[in-house]
């Protein structure tokens, strides 16, 4: 964590950012380690360029984040009676935030932090501060690598238990049960609500799963993560329960192209929107563009969705260390859909993917 705090220095001084503040969520536990619940009460950790961070906080959730924050740090208490706003204000005074440039995350804070903040320090130039962040996290370790290893080998042998137990009659919510309770068993948990969408229901990308019973015919599209060590996997696959018919074979074929396109695509410096020319392209080619409805991968590490994002006109360097994910979809309304999505990281070689789960159409 220490060398996580002097890498924010060093951004902070190329950035020329006073200081950034931090809510729940993943950049909290990447610089950190703690795993809070936002809730309705105010949490923000503050890190200046110069001096020690600072922590406006619940009374009641001192204790554990004196007990895991692994580095010295001021904590502004608060309780429910008196509210956030002496707390805040005394943190504000002694970091010097009115008037300065605070960097903060433009997706992650909310309404009434931001004002609270605002309030306790007038003049305060709020700044978006998530390319910063993203620069941080982006790149992983190896010891992230390893722990991201660890929850794709728990993903793909829950998948393949929850595979081999589908049957005419299952209902959507009874297969996401079977395979979230393999995850389990290997001592992880869903790193996101488990997606199973069959028959027409697969020509939503993310459709809620329903009571609606598995037909001869189908295509079944599965999509989950597991967690290891707070870091998250995320795998799609698309089995068909007897022999699809012909238009959805082809699709299925044209997005397992897209998605080998689109990992060969990989390289240290290519940009994001390279990727998903190169997926999207084969879709486009095959007939089915305008079925293909969200860009063709997202970030992954520490939360399911963050940085880099593989969409047109995302042209930043992709560096070494980069992990995201490559998931084509084409989804035919009132006949159903397909979705292949791999985890890939950036090597310097060009790219591997992380997910080795067979891709070729099973049907059972």
């Amino acid at each position: 964590m220490s060398t996580r705090l002097e890498t924010l220095g060093a951004a902070l001084g190329r950035s020329g950012l006073d200081a950034v503040a931090v809510v729940a969520g993943g950049n909290l536990r990447y610089l950190t380690g703690l795993d809070l619940h936002g809730g309705m009460r105010v949490m923000v950790a503050f890190f200046p360029a110069k001096g020690e961070p600072a922590f406006v906080l619940p009374a009641l959730e001192a204790p554990r984040a004196k007990a895991i924050v692994p580095f010295p740090m001021r904590y502004y208490t608060w309780t429910d009676d008196e509210g956030p706003a002496r707390a805040l204000a005394e943190c504000a005074r002694d970091l010097g935030l009115p008037g300065a440039r605070l960097g903060v995350e433009y997706v992650g804070m909310r309404v009434f932090e931001l004002r609270g903040i605002e309030q306790a320090a007038p003049g305060v130039q709020i700044e978006d501060a998530t390319a910063l962040f993203a620069s941080l996290r982006m790149t992983k370790s190896a010891e992230e690598l390893t722990a991201m290893r660890t929850a794709v080998e728990i993903i793909e042998t829950s998948l393949r238990t929850a595979i081999g137990q589908i049957r005419v009659g299952m209902t959507e919510i009874e297969l996401a049960e079977i395979w979230e309770a393999a995850m389990r068993q290997q001592g992880s948990a869903p790193s996101f609500e488990t997606i199973i969408a069959s028959g027409p229901n697969a020509a939503n990308p993310h459709h809620t799963n329903s009571h609606r019973q598995f037909q001869q015919g189908d295509l079944i599209i599965m999509d989950g993560g597991a967690l290891f060590g707070g870091y998250a996997s995320d795998i799609t696959r698309t089995v068909a329960l007897g022999e699809p018919a012909p238009e959805l074979r082809r699709i299925y074929d044209l997005v397992l192209g897209a998605n080998t396109a689109g990992r060969e695509a990989v390289a240290p410096g290519a940009a994001p929107q390279d990727v998903d020319r190169a997926a999207r392209g084969v879709i486009t080619a095959g007939g089915y563009g305008p079925q293909f409805l969200h860009r063709t991968g997202h970030g992954l590490g520490l939360e399911v969705h963050e940085p880099p994002y593989i969409l047109e006109g995302n042209a930043d360097p992709l560096p070494v260390g980069a992990t995201f994910t490559i998931e084509p979809g084409i989804y035919v309304q009132g006949l159903g859909g397909v979705r292949i999505e791999d985890d890939v990281v950036v090597t310097e070689d060009g790219g591997e993917s992380l997910t080795t789960f067979e891709r070729e159409l099973i049907v059972l």
